[in-house]
């Protein structure tokens, strides 16, 4: 167990600890907290009814509940962890900030007690895929790396397990980042639009929460850029900050299909086993961040050998000539048009779901382009329905589109329309929340569908 982790965790004891929110992140935290004999409350919407048998268990070893509608109501507390989800300006943190409250989070406990080097990725698209290149090519090199963060896994826990010659791979949301004071000494940003405008006040608000991926780096820091990306390509760090780029000469850039590093060629593009464009960005990206670190022939190995992240363009199934592709994690216009580009042939398009109050506006010209087929379903049908027939390109008689109310019968009714050598995707353009708990459970489902036509 290292020296700052017991440190941390001991100087809570006696103090009121109060964890907000108490989703997959934050049980592990909880089940630390009551290790080391703090005195914690666990505070969260979900009615009691509803609570899943690992929370009641957190009850049972001593965690306090506070649960239901007024769920923070009352609530007084030292220490504060809030769950990303959580905007810092609620007023019940606000409030109990006023009470003289200390508010952190899980991650950002991690960094300040994690012994090794962090490498951090953050950005609208693109983020778990890089992160999870970087970890493949870290660990293909021999090096010892814990891959987590937004991408599913709390890496807290572990950080007392953690040697200093090893590397946490960090995917960050804007949501963790909003109030981070530490930044790691590698950070990518992959790019940077309109998302969760739901949550964030507006898009301002999260360009800054991104920006704290690198603001508290040093000058040894290392930040890299996406130079095709308007907003990025303005940032600089205070270290060394380097940039890579598909469309112009960058510290890693594209030049006859093959990625270059500072002018060597590193990687053929068609090497790259998973398909689409902005993968390429993904591993230029990756490719940046592990300078000095992977040798090149075993990133090459990697591109070779890597299949993809599921929920990702990932192939589903093949029934009568039809190709069925799930990309649930395209929870945005912008990840869905990346999606669209993959593809050489025009597809079968699954599209809707949850309302993040961002505009559309920039799909309707890429199906209007890249879709024969448009089936709708969700909060966001509409808007993406009229973001298509306002496009100057569109055209009635060569893109049909349908609206189906739901995502099952969208899903069916898309499967119907297809014939042999047609391409199904399912791609979104918009959160799942109106209809799944999260992609995963959405992308889990429509394969489940798939499977059984």
């Amino acid at each position: 167990m290292t020296d700052k982790f017991a440190e941390y965790f001991r100087s809570l004891k006696g103090k009121r600890i109060a964890v907000l929110g108490l989703g997959v992140s934050n049980r592990p935290l909880v089940r630390l907290l009551l290790e080391f004999g703090c005195n914690v409350t666990g505070c969260d919407r979900t009615p009691r009814e509803k609570l899943d048998q690992e929370v009641l268990e957190l009850e049972t070893a001593g965690c306090a509940l506070r649960v239901g509608e007024n769920y923070l109501d009352g609530v007084e507390a030292d220490v504060v962890f809030r769950t990303p989800g959580m905007h810092p300006a609620n007023p019940a943190i606000q409030a109990l900030v006023s009470r003289g409250a200390r508010v952190t989070s899980e991650m950002e406990v991690f960094f300040e007690v994690c012994p090794c080097t962090i490498l951090a990725v953050t950005g609208s698209d693109g983020k778990t895929t890089t992160t999870t290149l970087v970890s493949e090519m870290l660990r293909a090199a021999g090096k010892t790396v814990w891959l987590g963060g937004n991408i599913g896994t709390p890496l807290l826990p572990f950080a007392r397990q953690m040697k200093p010659d090893d590397f946490a791979v960090v995917e960050l949301s804007s949501f963790q980042l909003m109030d981070m004071k530490r930044s790691p000494v590698r950070a990518v940003i992959t790019n940077l639009a309109p998302n969760h405008l739901d949550i964030h006040r507006d898009m301002a608000e999260y360009v800054q929460a991104k920006t704290n991926i690198f603001r508290y780096q040093d000058e040894n820091g290392i930040l890299i850029l996406n130079a095709d990306n308007a907003i990025t390509a303005a940032f600089r760090g205070k270290g060394k900050t380097l940039f890579f780029s598909r469309q112009k000469e960058a510290d890693v850039c594209l030049a006859d299909g093959v990625i270059c590093r500072h002018g060597e060629a590193v990687l053929k593009a068609s090497d790259i086993l998973i398909p689409g464009v902005h993968n390429v960005e993904n591993y230029m990206a990756a490719i940046a961040m592990v300078e000095g670190l992977v040798e090149d022939e075993t990133i090459r190995q990697v591109a070779r050998t890597f299949g993809g992240v599921e929920h990702r363009i990932e192939l589903v199934r093949i029934k009568d000539g039809v190709r069925f592709y799930n990309d649930s994690i395209a929870s945005s216009p912008s990840r869905t048009i990346a999606g669209l580009r993959s593809f050489p042939e025009k597809v079968i398009l699954i599209a809707g779901g949850y309302d993040k109050h961002i505009p559309y506006d920039v799909l309707g010209p890429e199906i209007c382009a890249h879709v024969k087929k448009l089936f709708l379903g969700g909060a966001t049908g509409e808007k993406i329905r009229q973001a298509v027939i306002s496009c100057p390109a569109y055209d009635p008689n060569r893109l049909e589109i349908t609206d189906c109310g739901s995502f099952a019968p969208a899903v069916r009714a898309a499967a119907a329309a297809a014939k042999e050598g047609d391409v199904v995707l399912m791609s979104p353009a918009s959160a799942a929340f109106d209809q799944f708990k999260n992609f995963m459970v959405r992308g889990d489902f429509y394969k489940k569908l798939v499977k059984e036509l």
